[in-house]
């Protein structure tokens, strides 16, 4: 509800620098009930990225460059939940759904720039899937630190100018509309749907955000295995294991961009949406890839699986 302090002065003169998030208040009553599936995916997704965590820092026979970047991505889906679950959950159960501005500027931030780290991951990987495929004699020399450095360093620059960029131009709008947002967390469009001056700036900053972020890693990941897939027919050979490993990450790919383009466009086009549909794809944006990636990994990894049942079976034998 708009303060009403506020309620009797123009609304120039208003900048709201509290909000409140309204996600799937209209369920009434019924919206206590969101905590225990949402609850039940938190978990799930900081058990087993946790676990695979663990298994690659541990177990040896996964330090090679591939499955260091599978660990990082369960970092990622790790801290992504970590960032706006807990607070959802005490709004489910206690109301507690108020937030500052400076405290929405911080969610969003780092909600979008980890969250940019998951097509970016999956373009190292990818590209990691090219040099053992198509370049297997120079592998290990492409694969050196100092080689894929220039592979890092463009992407890592350009997530971190770009998100301060769209953080700073928020930060600088008056909102004067409302002080409620209809998400169960702070996004960019939902808090810039509540300024009152001008925010095309901001509207062409979050466009080009996303075409040179997700857009632009997935089409680079397109083209790598585009290349990958003409290599192994060219050469002739079966190779299954690198088909398989290109084929998980591709389901990786495939789940992460349709829940990426989902809560992008929703904003963006006319649609018949409800603000509780609108706040249940953003939030499986976040939570699906982080409960699923690290099963799809564990299952269809045979290395990481083998890990797992060793780890699992030394552990039962251990003396109690």
């Amino acid at each position: 509800m708009v303060l009403n302090s506020m309620q009797g002065l123009p609304a120039d003169n208003v900048s709201f620098t509290t909000f409140k998030l309204n996600g799937f208040y209209s369920l009434g009553e019924w919206r206590r009930f969101l905590f225990i599936p949402y609850f039940f995916m938190f978990v799930l997704s900081t058990t087993f990225n946790s676990i695979l965590i663990f298994l690659i820092i541990t177990q040896r026979a996964l330090h090679s460059p591939m499955f260091v970047l599978i660990g990082l991505m369960a970092v990622v889906d790790l801290t992504m939940p970590m960032i706006i679950v807990p607070h959802m959950l005490l709004s489910f159960l206690f109301d507690w759904n108020g937030i500052s501005l400076v405290g929405c500027l911080t969610q969003i931030f780092c909600i979008q720039y980890v969250g940019s780290y998951q097509s970016t991951l999956l373009l190292w990987m990818s590209l990691d899937r090219f040099f053992a495929i198509c370049r297997p004699l120079s592998y290990h020399n492409y694969m050196q630190m100092p080689n894929f450095l220039k592979f890092i360093i463009v992407p890592v620059i350009r997530n971190i100018l770009l998100n301060i960029a769209m953080i700073t131009l928020a930060g600088k709008l008056n909102f004067c509309m409302k002080n409620e947002i209809d998400h169960c967390f702070c996004e960019h469009m939902g808090l810039v749907q509540l300024a009152c001056g001008d925010t095309s700036v901001n509207n062409l900053l979050g466009l080009v955000s996303a075409f040179l972020i997700p857009a632009a890693d997935f089409v680079l990941i397109a083209v790598s295995y585009v290349m990958i897939f003409a290599s192994v027919m060219k050469s002739g050979k079966s190779s299954m294991k690198a088909i398989n490993t290109c084929l998980t990450h591709i389901i990786v790919m495939t789940f992460s961009l349709i829940f990426v383009l989902t809560a992008f466009l929703s904003y963006r086009i006319r649609n018949n949406f409800s603000p509780n549909i609108r706040s249940f794809i953003s939030t499986m944006y976040v939570l699906f890839p982080s409960c699923f990636n690290p099963v799809i990994y564990g299952v269809r990894t045979k290395e990481i699986r083998q890990q797992f049942f060793k780890f699992f079976n030394h552990v039962k034998v251990l003396p109690h």
